[in-house]
């Protein structure tokens, strides 16, 4: 995970704007000073690959504190719109004692609230997302070290902040039904840890105008607006955000409450063979902050991909459930995702395609099947019309993907209709 790697892999990926994520480290300052050049306002590419993704300038911080008599357990994202911004943040950190070269994603005692009155002191045009917002151990609306509200956690600064990031554990749909969310964006982002993860969510902007070009000349005012103008009431720069691609939160690792080390899923509560607490997932966190139940409205796409809606409100973008090209690729083969053949013909359809993004989207299921082959055009199919089984993650424990499930297993549809 270094900028020419990113870079790279990115448009492999086929994503136009990477974020460079832990800007707060010294060493990695360095490093994106040294191999990114600015393109536009806010918008940098790499010096070695200049035809690879853009960049933004991202880090996360971790928040440990404690506030209500309770220990508070917070990590939020926060987008500069340039080098100096950057280190002007850096510096006032640095003031206030926090340790930036303990880690990429550093660990402060600096509350939310805190937090954002630093970021917003030296720049108003930064923006303060809350990550994985309900993540149990640490998140905003966490089950364990979280809040009920964004105003508990962030006080008089709640007001600016525009966007929650759903995590692999949530999806919009979860996210509609929390009141306060009304009028904030809802934004996804891949939380890679590995160039093979780029994307496994995304948000996708598109211009207003409907003016298609590759030159990518956007800003980060372009995409600072895209987010704000929910909350704002308007947006003035040329990008909107068109629609976000989302893991299925059943495979992510804290959507059902349970307990990893006895095997057990289940409600809130303690665990019936060691009578510890149950880690309260996703779901059911979802379930008591939320003031209404939601059935999204789902429609296919010309490419055969389904999209859901929200039932009442047209101007919330919509959203696609995917799965990651390698996965698909595994269970087509019955390999493991790291076998050599599934990676080389990882290569080879993204390659041939355009990237994966357009694989997962765009390419029609007669050139997969000419291409890839018969199994690999159906379980494409499979994934884009949601007919797949999984056996939800909870604790730490990812969710198992099926595209073939078992008969007597229950699909993501019947899932998420007894859901929402």
């Amino acid at each position: 995970m270094v900028i020419p790697v990113m870079a790279a892999w990115g448009r492999r990926k086929g994503i136009d704007l990477l974020a460079t994520g832990d800007w707060t480290h010294s060493l990695w300052m360095v490093e994106l000073q040294a191999n990114l050049e600015e393109v536009s306002e806010g918008i940098f590419r790499s010096k070695a690959d200049p035809d690879g993704s853009r960049f933004l300038l991202s880090t996360e911080i971790s928040s440990i504190y404690t506030q209500g008599g309770r220990v508070r357990r917070v990590h939020t994202l926060i987008f500069a719109p340039g080098l100096a911004v950057a280190r002007s943040i850096n510096e006032e950190l640095l003031k206030r004692g926090c340790n930036l070269s303990s880690d990429g994603r550093p660990i402060v005692g600096l509350s939310c609230r805190q937090l954002a009155e630093i970021v917003f002191s030296v720049d108003e045009k930064c923006l303060v997302i809350p990550a994985h917002a309900y993540t149990p151990w640490f998140s905003v609306y966490g089950s364990k070290g979280g809040f009920d509200s964004l105003e508990e956690a962030f006080g008089e600064y709640a007001n600016r902040i525009y966007a929650v990031e759903t995590g692999l554990s949530s999806d919009p749909a979860m996210n509609w039904r929390i009141k306060e969310l009304e009028r904030r964006a809802i934004v996804s982002f891949s939380d890679a840890h590995s160039p093979m993860k780029l994307g496994r969510e995304a948000t996708i902007f598109s211009d207003k105008q409907q003016v298609t070009s590759d030159k990518k000349e956007f800003t980060y005012n372009d995409i600072y607006w895209a987010i704000a103008e929910r909350w704002l009431g308007k947006n003035e720069e040329q990008l909107k955000i068109d629609y976000t691609v989302e893991f299925y939160p059943e495979e992510g690792k804290y959507h059902y409450t349970g307990h990893r080390n006895c095997g057990v899923k289940g409600k809130p509560g303690v665990c019936p063979k060691c009578g510890r607490p149950l880690t309260v997932g996703v779901m059911d966190r979802v379930d008591k902050l939320a003031s209404e139940k939601i059935e999204v409205i789902k429609k296919t796409n010309k490419d055969g991909v389904m999209f859901n809606y929200h039932p009442t409100d047209e101007t919330r973008p919509p959203y696609v459930m995917l799965v990651p090209l390698g996965e698909i690729l595994a269970q087509v083969y019955g390999l493991g995702v790291g076998a050599r053949r599934v990676i080389e013909e990882y290569e080879r359809l993204t390659e041939y395609f355009g990237g994966e993004m357009k694989v997962l989207t765009e390419a029609k299921l007669e050139e997969l099947r000419s291409v890839g082959g018969e199994k690999l055009a159906e379980a494409m199919d499979r994934v884009r019309r949601q007919e797949i089984v999984i056996d939800p993650g909870y604790d730490g424990e990812y969710g198992k993907v099926e595209i073939w499930g078992e008969s007597s297993q229950l699909s993501v549809n019947s899932q998420q209709m007894g859901l929402f």
